[in-house]
C-alpha cells in the first residue's frame, strides 16, 4: 500500500488536551516521542494492549479518512488546496465534549453534535475527494467484512472510500481500541480520572491537521496545521 494522508481535527500542540491524550495513548504524533511512564488512573501495560490501533493513528477526530493520493496528485497540491480551503472557511463550534463508548471504543465526542458540524465535515469530504485514489479490492473487502455496514454505509464506502460521512458522521476522538464488555466501565472511569475537566471542555474545530502514514502499518505523523480563518470569504462579502 502506498503512503496515505488524512485530514483530521486535533487540538493545538500546546493544548493541555493534546498533551493529556498523548500521555494516555503513549505516543505524540507530532514529535514521534514514546511516552511510557506510569499513569495515575490505569496500568500502562494494560492500556497499551487496549489501544494499539488508537496509538498508531494518534489522537484526532477523522474528517477526511486516510487516503492514498489519486494518480497525478501530489502532497504539495493537497497542502495548497488546504491553504485555500481554510482561508475561506470559518471555525466550527463543537461545544462541550464528553466521554462515551461507541461500539465498544472509548472516545471523546460532542455532548450534542450540531448540524453545522456535520455539514462542515461533509463539505471537507466532498472538497478533497478528488485527491483520493480508489481503494483497492482488498481494502474494500476488509472494510465490508469488519464494518457490519448498513446499505447506506456501503453506498458511502463505494462513493467516498469511507462509510461514516455525511449523515453517518459522528465526530469522535478515539482513546482505545474496542474493549471487552467487562472492561468498559473501568476504562471509562480511568479516562475520567486521567482527563478530568478536559473531558468536558468546550471546543471548536479551529484547524484542519494533515496526518501522514509513510507506509502501510507505520505510525501516523502530524505534519502541519491549517487554521480555519474565513478571511477570503469575508473579503468576498465586503467586495459585493
Amino acid at each position: 500500500m502506498p503512503e496515505r494522508f488524512a485530514i483530521y481535527y486535533a487540538p493545538a500542540a500546546d493544548d493541555p488536551l493534546w498533551a493529556k491524550a498523548a500521555e494516555w495513548l503513549g505516543r505524540d504524533p507530532l514529535t514521534g516521542a514514546t511516552i511510557d511512564g506510569p499513569l495515575h488512573a490505569t496500568a500502562r501495560n494494560a492500556l497499551f494492549e487496549r489501544s494499539i490501533s488508537a496509538r498508531r493513528y494518534g489522537f484526532h477526530a477523522t474528517i477526511k479518512a486516510p487516503m492514498a493520493l489519486a494518480e497525478g496528485r501530489t502532497r504539495a497540491e493537497l497542502e495548497a488546496a488546504l491553504d485555500e480551503y481554510v482561508s475561506a472557511t470559518e471555525p466550527v463550534a463543537i461545544g462541550p465534549i464528553k466521554l462515551a463508548l461507541i461500539d465498544g471504543f472509548l472516545a471523546l465526542i460532542p455532548a450534542t453534535q450540531s448540524e453545522a458540524l456535520t455539514a462542515f465535515a461533509g463539505d471537507v469530504v466532498e472538497t478533497f475527494d478528488p485527491f483520493r485514489a480508489p481503494p483497492s479490492d482488498e481494502e474494500r473487502a476488509r472494510r465490508v467484512k469488519n464494518g457490519n455496514l448498513s446499505p447506506r454505509q456501503l453506498e458511502l464506502l463505494e462513493g467516498y472510500g469511507y462509510p461514516y460521512v455525511f449523515e453517518q458522521f459522528q465526530l469522535h476522538m478515539t482513546l482505545t481500541d474496542r474493549l471487552p464488555e467487562g472492561e468498559r466501565a473501568a476504562y471509562m472511569q480511568a479516562a475520567a480520572e486521567h482527563f478530568g475537566p478536559l473531558a468536558e471542555a468546550d471546543m471548536a474545530v479551529d484547524r484542519l491537521v494533515l496526518f501522514h502514514e509513510p507506509e502501510a502499518g507505520a505510525p501516523f505523523a502530524r505534519l502541519d496545521d491549517f487554521m480555519l480563518t474565513g478571511e477570503t470569504a469575508d473579503a468576498r462579502i465586503r467586495a459585493r
